[in-house]
Order: C-alpha cells, then structure tokens, then sequence
C-alpha cells in the first residue's frame, strides 16, 4: 500500500491537468462541454478554467449558440503562452523545428551529417546551433521558451543517458551535454518514440488505442502503444522492432549481431543488398535518400532492383505479421522517410505480404496505414514533449535549468 498522501495541492493540479489536457486535445470547448469530457462539477471546472485564463495559459475563442441559453464561450490554449522547440538527430541530418502552442510551425533549421557517423559532441553543436537559428527566425526570445524535446536513434535512460549502439556512443551523457549549452528545458526520447506520440496526436494513429508506430529510415524502430499509453519496457529499450531477428544467421547488423530486420528493410540494409547483388555497383545519388529513391525508381529497368525491392517488401512484411501476432494492434502506421517512399508505392503488396505470415484472425483485426505527418514528424513529435509536461502539471512552465530527463 502507498503510504503517500494525496494532498488538496496534488488533487488540484491532477484536476488542471484534466481539464487542460481536454482543451489542447480536443478544443476549442465550452465550460459546459469540459465538464463533460473530464465530469468535474460545473464548480471545479469555472474555478479551475478561471485560474487558466488568468495566468493566460487558456484564452477565449469565441462562442457558440447553445439551447436556449446564452451562448458558451470557447476555450483553447493559448498560441502564445509559449513555444517549443523539436529536435531530430537522426543517422543523415539534424532538424530543429519551433512551434507555438498551436503547434503551428514557426522556424526550422536543416544541417545534413556528411560524415559516416555523427559524435556527441557535434550533435550537440548542431542541435544548440539549430536552437539559436529558430529563434532568431522567429524573433522568439530563450525565455519564451517552454522547452526542448530531441530525439535521437537508440535506448534513452534517465537522466538522458543515450545508448546508441549503431552510432557507437555507449552511456551518453547526451541531455547534460546539452544542458551545458541552454538553460532551456531538456528532454531527449528516442525518435520511433517521438514520431509514434505524433502520430497518435495528430496522424494516423488519432483515435486508435492499440498501435505501433514503425519508423523505417537508415535504421528500424517502433513505438508501442498499449491501452493508449505508450509501452517503454523497464528501462526505456521496448520498440528496438529493427533488431528483433528476421532469419537465423543471416546478414550482419549494425548492432554486430545477425539477421536483423534492420539488416534487410532499413535503408542501408537495402542499399548494400543491392551493392551485392548488382556485381558491387552501388545505386547512385549523392547520398542514402537520393540513392535509395533512385533504386525504387529503376525498380522497372533492373531485375536487380526489382529483387531488392520485392524481397525487401517480403521482410518488412514478415516483420509487421510478427507485430501482429505478438501485439494484436487494431492498427499499425507506416512512417519514416525510407518506410514513406516503400508505402507509397508498394502498400497494397506489403499489406498482401503481412497476410501471408500473420495469423488470419489478429490480420483481419488490423488496419495498416502510412503516417500523416509526413517524413519529418519525428521533431513534431519531440515538440511535443515539454507539451505533454505542461499538461501534466496542469499548465505550470518547468523552472529554467531543470535537469535534462528522458520523458
């Protein structure tokens, strides 16, 4: 039994929370139409919506008729309470994106990495550079901001400790790092993580309560929701999808081990299938998005291509059945830039390849669908995190140089 008492301060922060959560997800809404959705009394809800809009996280937004009545006045959050920065450091660029509480995009900033690999230390010079540059754009000031969510590729541990094994940074220290650089608040989750809540805000996964989000880029990952909550496992690794085994003994991953799915549907993979198979001619492009779009694209001039491209369907759909089959999910979402360019060519046949490997009753229960947001919903997503904190804590901002945390 918990031996901590929920005192009159916790009860009214959690019922904040409610309600602001009710108004960012689903307003514009009325006093009346909040008490519906979180069934606090009509007493809470005025108290508690007035608190808002005297500290201005909420505003008005008009109104609407009501049955013979007055008519209700609408809330939304306020655009400008403040803003929040997303960045992606992904395996071929960096991106850092700002963000009103509308989540209308305000600036963005785009370094690509020309190097084979990208060290700690130069993500960080280009995410705090990105910061800097987004700001500027935007005539934003640091202090209006609310905080800074990254995604990065690997296991994220409290207290932002990244272990990215394919990149080689083992037991980063990578949110202190950037908090030596910003006193804005940071947190850092991995980027299936990140581009999984925004598709399940705002994309493909809205309304679903069980999904996986898979993000097909250089690498392989998913995010996995359960219940509506997302599952993270003990220690943050749950959704390592690329490097679950797809054939015993097969082609050496990036991780060191063997057969990998990453190894066979992850942008790299493919390329370097191809390689081998074309005699060790490489797919030209002046780097891996623009070669891996000029393989698809020869698709039906080379029976080469043609190959890699089909068996690479074959293996992300023996990948999605075994999803099925272990999570039973009411929908799985397609994403990531690679995953993108395969889905919107080759969907019906990567949903035909699912059915061949997937047990028929949790396949006919399954919906699979491409993401919504785009190829850059990952910094969306990390956006969203020093959101998700101001919602849970009821709209209170986190104190300026509040230790980096994983969400």
């Amino acid at each position: 039994m918990d031996g901590r008492r929920t005192t009159v301060r916790d009860m009214r922060r959690s019922n904040r929370s409610v309600i602001l959560t009710s108004i960012f997800r689903d307003g514009p809404l009325s006093r009346f139409e909040l008490g519906q959705h979180t069934l606090l009394s009509a007493a809470s809800v005025s108290n508690l919506v007035g608190e808002l809009l005297e500290e201005r996280v909420v505003e008005e937004a008009g109104s609407v008729e009501s049955d013979g009545g007055r008519p209700r006045v609408l809330l939304r959050v306020n655009p400008r309470f403040g803003y929040v920065i997303g960045a992606e450091v992904g395996e071929t660029r960096v991106r850092v994106e700002l963000f009103d509480l509308a989540m209308q995009l305000r600036a963005i900033a785009v370094y690509p990495i020309e190097t084979a690999t990208l060290d700690p230390e130069s993500a960080v010079i280009y995410v705090t550079g990105g910061v800097a540059k987004v700001l500027e754009k935007a005539g934003v000031r640091p202090e209006d901001v609310l905080g800074l969510g990254v995604a990065v590729a690997g296991i994220v541990e409290g207290p932002a400790i990244v272990h990215a094994q394919t990149l080689g940074w083992e037991a980063v220290p990578f949110g202190a790092m950037l908090a030596a650089e910003t006193d804005i608040p940071i947190q850092v989750d991995n980027g299936a993580n990140t581009l999984g809540q925004a598709e399940m805000w705002f994309g493909a996964g809205r309304g679903a309560t069980d999904a996986v989000v898979a993000l097909v880029g250089s690498g392989v990952g998913a995010a996995l929701v359960t219940g509506g909550s997302s599952y993270r496992g003990i220690r943050s690794s749950a959704g390592e999808w690329g490097h679950t085994t797809i054939m015993y003994g097969g082609r050496r991953c990036r991780c060191g081990s063997k057969g990998c799915l990453e190894a066979y549907v992850g942008a790299e993979g493919v390329l370097e299938r191809f390689q081998l198979l074309n005699d060790g001619v490489a797919a030209s492009g002046l780097d891996e998005e623009e070669a891996f779009t000029g393989l698809l694209d020869s698709v039906k001039r080379s029976k080469v291509a043609a190959k890699v491209v089909d068996d690479t369907i074959g293996y992300l759909g023996a990948g999605f059945a075994n999803l099925v089959n272990l999570f039973n999910p009411e929908r799985i979402v397609l994403g990531g830039w690679a995953g993108l360019l395969l889905g919107e060519r080759y969907l019906p046949q990567l949903r035909e390849a699912v059915g061949k490997h997937a047990l028929r009753q949790p396949f006919a229960q399954v919906t699979i669908e491409l993401c919504e947001l785009g190829r850059d919903a990952v910094a969306l997503g990390a956006a969203t995190l020093p959101v998700l904190r101001l919602l849970r804590d009821g709209g209170v901002p986190v104190p300026r140089s509040f230790p980096a945390q994983v969400n």
